[in-house]
């Protein structure tokens, strides 16, 4: 009954989306980048400031999250960029596959899980993991994706600080720091809401875009490392960053290993999209190689997840 109840709760929205942004693919042959322009510029940047403002956590668990998010994706960017070496993998298709297993579908697959699995506080834990996350991803991220397409080094760098979220959480700590904040409740505050919470299902509809382009037989073969690294090695990565971090919340620490283990994320679809998406290896598109770790990692989550919730459930990381 568990394992249905978070098929319907958390899997199946994103399938059902997804869903529709594939049917649009196949049916009007539509051009995925302008939504990736929006979401990068306009929507998620919206959604992480209106989360942070409007949240309460404490200094030290903001600390030690920060903390574990960013070792988090240090860790793993280490360890899926040694693998690709070790594998011979060249560009654009290296940046590709420790995008894949790096960043986290901790949002909107991340989030109702969390609060599923822990209803006394696991929704706010995750949402404070998703405001450092994606912090990382649109810094090491963008970084990561801008080297795919061939601008590392200096250029990649300059592309981060061009990106508005990077700018969105230290203004939203700043605006409640200073206490300005127009009330919750507000004019300003629903609208940034409601900007926000369109990013969710604009990048889902742009996954299942992504999807209907793709060509399965070719971009198969290749999620098998990506998808053994997002849902095999990443959560054993959390767990010990977890437990060197030391969580003052047992519920906190059980969400953050939770949220590592999570699918490889429709995000890098984005980020591929706007600075590689025209390039292509073996005639499968950047976009195509993410967007096919994305369907294929999420759908070995389903049973992985379901395990480890029982296992934090029973006590681990106390």
């Amino acid at each position: 009954m568990a394992l249905l109840d978070i098929f319907a709760g958390a899997v199946l929205p994103i399938v059902a989306i997804s869903a529709v942004g594939f049917l649009l693919g196949r049916g009007k042959s539509t051009d995925p980048g302008p939504l990736n322009t929006l979401v990068v510029y306009v929507l998620a940047p919206a959604l992480v400031f209106h989360s942070l403002a409007t949240s309460s956590f404490s200094g030290e668990t903001i600390a030690k999250m920060a903390l574990g998010g960013a070792a988090y994706v240090v860790g793993m960017v280490v360890v899926a960029e040694a693998v690709a070496r070790l594998l011979g993998e060249t560009e654009p298709r290296r940046s590709a596959l420790v995008l894949s297993a790096t960043f986290a579908n901790c949002g909107n697959y991340g989030i109702p899980l969390s609060d599923f699995a822990f209803p006394d506080g696991g929704r706010a834990a995750a949402v404070l993991f998703l405001a450092v996350h994606s912090v990382m991803t649109y810094t090491v991220g963008v970084y990561v994706a801008s080297r795919a397409g061939g601008g590392g080094g200096l250029a990649g760098v300059k592309r981060v600080f061009r990106i508005p979220l990077v700018w969105a959480v230290p203004a939203a700590f700043a605006a409640r720091a200073l206490d300005v904040l127009p009330p919750v409740d507000s004019t300003p505050m629903t609208t940034l809401q409601l900007v926000g919470d369109a990013s969710i299902p604009v990048m889902l509809v742009i996954l299942g875009i992504q999807l209907s382009r793709t060509d399965y037989g070719a971009a198969l073969s290749g999620a098998v490392v990506p998808t053994a690294l997002k849902m095999g090695v990443a959560p054993v990565v959390g767990v010990g960053i977890a437990l060197a971090v030391g969580f003052p919340d047992p519920t906190v620490a059980r969400v953050y290993v939770l949220e590592t283990a999570m699918p490889a994320a429709v995000t890098p679809v984005i980020l591929v999209g706007e600075f590689a998406g025209d390039l292509r290896i073996g005639g499968v598109s950047i976009p195509e190689y993410v967007s096919t770790v994305v369907l294929v990692s999420t759908l070995v989550s389903l049973p992985l997840l379901t395990g480890l919730i029982a296992v934090l459930q029973g006590g681990a990381l106390v």
